[in-house]
């Protein structure tokens, strides 16, 4: 979602002060009226990937969409093979009568492993879930032929105690209330794109500005939904790749020892 402009307190996106004059790529590159897809970002990110490393710098992909992630950094196909218009249309049409529940439940029934990692209200995902299954006979999380890395890259995944990161997530929902999160969300209302009605953080609050949902339960539900992806996110980095796991909440003097983990791999990728 931070490819999008003035999405910017829902996102967490990085501000102008914070980003200390490093170039960041694929941020407030599209208008919320223009769709984007994994596709789109596996394109765009290698070809930024390319960009920096012309330049002899690191790329430093930052991120928590495991499947944006395995699809910029393996030879994951994507594409045409396993895309279906008339099958796209009979889960759409299946979604308008009976509703996103059952439409995830479809896809649970029938690629359980992919429901557990798309929330329901996805209904893009979900989609295209049951698309490639239907297409294929293969779960979207298990491609016919094991995807090999096109770069070398050292994965930091961060993790903490359960409690601890949902308060944290908690937290910082009242804190993008404060910030304005609720104006934001309103403008995003009033548009009523494709992409505003998947995005965790705002969805969330159209019950509310259509009368009926109190703020509150508006408010509970933008939490809810956040731990829940926190969560998914967690399992697919567990389970799709490999990664060097660290809790800097809670243990931030390890800093130095994942620098110097981070330096070693360096060092090995150089000679």
């Amino acid at each position: 979602m931070q490819v999008y402009k003035d999405l910017d307190i829902g996102t967490a996106k990085v501000t102008e002060a914070e980003r200390e004059g490093i170039p960041h790529y694929l941020i407030d590159c599209r208008e919320l009226s223009e769709t984007y897809s994994v596709a789109d970002f596996q394109k765009e990110g290698r070809r930024a990937i390319d960009e920096i490393t012309a330049k002899s710098k690191l790329p430093i992909v930052v991120g928590g969409t495991g499947l944006y992630v395995q699809a910029l950094l393996y030879d994951f196909e994507l594409g045409a093979k396993d895309e279906s218009p008339d099958i796209r249309i009979k889960y759409e049409r299946f979604a308008e009568t009976y509703g996103n529940l059952r439409l995830w439940e479809l896809l649970k029934e029938k690629d359980a492993k992919a429901a557990e990692t798309i929330h329901f209200n996805n209904r893009k995902k979900v989609i295209r879930a049951l698309e490639v299954f239907d297409k294929t006979g293969f779960s979207i999380l298990e491609p016919k032929e094991k995807p090999k890395p096109l770069y070398e890259y050292f994965l930091v995944g961060l993790e903490t105690d359960r409690k601890l990161l949902y308060d944290r997530i908690n937290t910082r929902v009242d804190w993008m209330m404060e910030q304005g999160l609720l104006n934001e969300a309103e403008r995003l209302f009033k548009k009523q794109t494709k992409q505003s009605i998947q995005g965790i953080g705002y969805k969330e609050f159209f019950p509310f500005f259509e009368g009926r949902e109190a703020l509150e339960e508006a408010i509970g539900q933008v939490k809810q939904n956040s731990r829940r992806y926190a969560k998914r996110q967690l399992t697919w980095f567990r389970n799709r790749m490999n990664a060097s796991w660290w809790d800097l909440v809670q243990h931030p003097d390890t800093m130095p020892t994942l620098e110097k983990e981070i330096k070693n791999w360096l060092d090995s990728s150089e000679g």
